[in-house]
């Protein structure tokens, strides 16, 4: 479709709303091609984006933020860029952050934060997230209706988070009021390039600036009077050599937990609310069987993938799906085509709460750089729905702001990075007693 071949996908507003025609036209050309934009290759097929999480050797993580709109100084010229991206490293936005780096210094800043999510720490944060969510849901559950992105699903996500951390409750007011969509905020400074015609500078891309110092100030305290929380656990941390990160090394890692954490989140608990207003059948059913719960919360993340668009940079001239990519090419994995991939997922389009495999999305990554939050927000997913499910009858979608069920309407953000849905109006009927 010769509309297709001409959009660009990271600049073209009309693609936010819904993706996944552009996905499934490129994917009946090939799982690895070119978009004809930015020299960037998409990968819609499942098999090959795990592939690329698996092969770190080839592929960089360094145009994670960046994606299409990465500048070096230099060229990338040959079969090897290895060592121009390291040697040009503070050209990269968000440089400091683990999900830009490559091993070994991504190995070394990754184990700051091995076994702050263990099963232990999770459960002792459990009674904290079911306690929360009652307290969110009492807020405007008498309402009977309410826009669940800001009402809930936001506000819940980043409490979550910084109970987690050990963020005093003190503090949760200022962050809620000052915490904004980060990555969609890169997203808009990342859209075009600056009249001179070059990229804008790293800083200017830092969309976790803000947290710097609040994070930098906890470590200090933690390190001086230690309180059992995870902010404890990584001022104390050590680096496999024995040394001590710099205090702005571990804030740096608190910030990319805190802020991550909440969006993906926030996000997952706008699709399920979405499915569970489409079909109210689904709500009973679940309602009867809880167990069915944690398979729903997979196949929300499966069917419409928080992150939309997951970044590598090919390292070493490598072949992909029969399709020969030169050291230096961006490609994009498109995470929400990955996870609809016909050869993985039987009916990929179609929401199956009850889904075999829904599990094997690819939504929080694979390998080395996969996300530490997942535990945390699959967690925070099945509470949340039990609660919601527990506390209200008959959620349905207002037609006033979506339109009726023959003509559904929806707004998203208009990034490419995210699969972030605007607003979300609801209204449900509160369950007696």
């Amino acid at each position: 479709m010769d509309s297709f071949d001409s959009l660009d996908f990271f600049t073209d507003d009309s693609v936010a709303n819904d993706p996944y025609p552009y996905y499934e036209h490129l994917r009946a050309r090939c799982p690895v091609q070119p978009t004809g934009h930015h020299e960037v290759v998409a990968v819609t097929g499942y098999a090959e984006a795990a592939q690329i999480y698996r092969d770190n050797a080839s592929f960089s993580a360094c145009n994670v933020v960046a994606g299409p709109f990465l500048r070096f100084p230099v060229e990338l010229e040959g079969d090897d860029v290895s060592e121009v991206i390291e040697k040009n490293r503070g050209f990269i936005p968000q440089n400091d952050h683990i999900v830009t780096m490559d091993p070994p210094l991504h190995t070394r800043e990754r184990g700051l934060l091995m076994g702050l999510m263990t099963p232990k720490r999770l459960k002792e944060n459990e009674s904290f997230i079911w306690r929360l969510a009652d307290r969110q849901l009492d807020e405007f559950i008498d309402d009977g209706e309410c826009e669940f992105v800001s009402a809930y699903a936001q506000p819940y996500s980043m409490l979550v988070i910084a109970d987690l951390l050990g963020v005093p409750e003190a503090d949760h007011r200022r962050f809620r009021d000052g915490f904004g969509m980060a990555a969609n905020k890169i997203a808009q400074n990342l859209s075009a390039d600056s009249p001179s015609g070059q990229a804008p500078a790293p800083e200017e891309m830092n969309s976790l600036s803000w947290l710097y110092d609040w994070f930098a100030g906890y470590v200090e305290e933690r390190r001086v009077a230690p309180r059992d929380d995870v902010l404890t656990q990584l001022a104390q941390a050590k680096y496999p050599d024995g040394s001590t990160p710099e205090v702005m090394a571990v804030a740096h890692q608190a910030a990319i937990l805190f802020a991550s954490g909440g969006e993906t989140t926030a996000r997952l608990l706008s699709t399920a609310l979405v499915y569970l207003a489409e079909y109210p059948g689904l709500q009973d059913r679940l309602r009867a069987e809880p167990g069915l719960v944690p398979n729903f919360v997979e196949e929300c993340l499966r069917i419409e993938s928080p992150i939309k668009t997951d970044f590598r940079l090919v390292k070493r001239s490598t072949r992909l799906a029969e399709v020969d990519l030169a050291a230096g090419t961006p490609v994009a994995m498109l995470l929400g085509a990955a996870n609809r991939d016909p050869k993985q997922f039987e009916s990929p389009n179609e929401f199956r709460a009850d889904r075999p495999n829904s599990r094997e999305h690819l939504a929080f990554g694979r390998g080395i750089h996969s996300c530490p939050g997942g535990p945390l927000a699959r967690s925070e997913g099945r509470i949340s729905i039990e609660r919601i499910l527990a506390r209200t009858r008959d959620i349905r979608l207002s037609e006033a702001h979506h339109g009726p069920a023959a003509d559904r309407h929806f707004e998203y953000e208009p990034t490419w990075l995210l699969r972030a849905l605007h607003g979300l109006h609801i209204e449900f009927t509160p369950a007696a007693g």
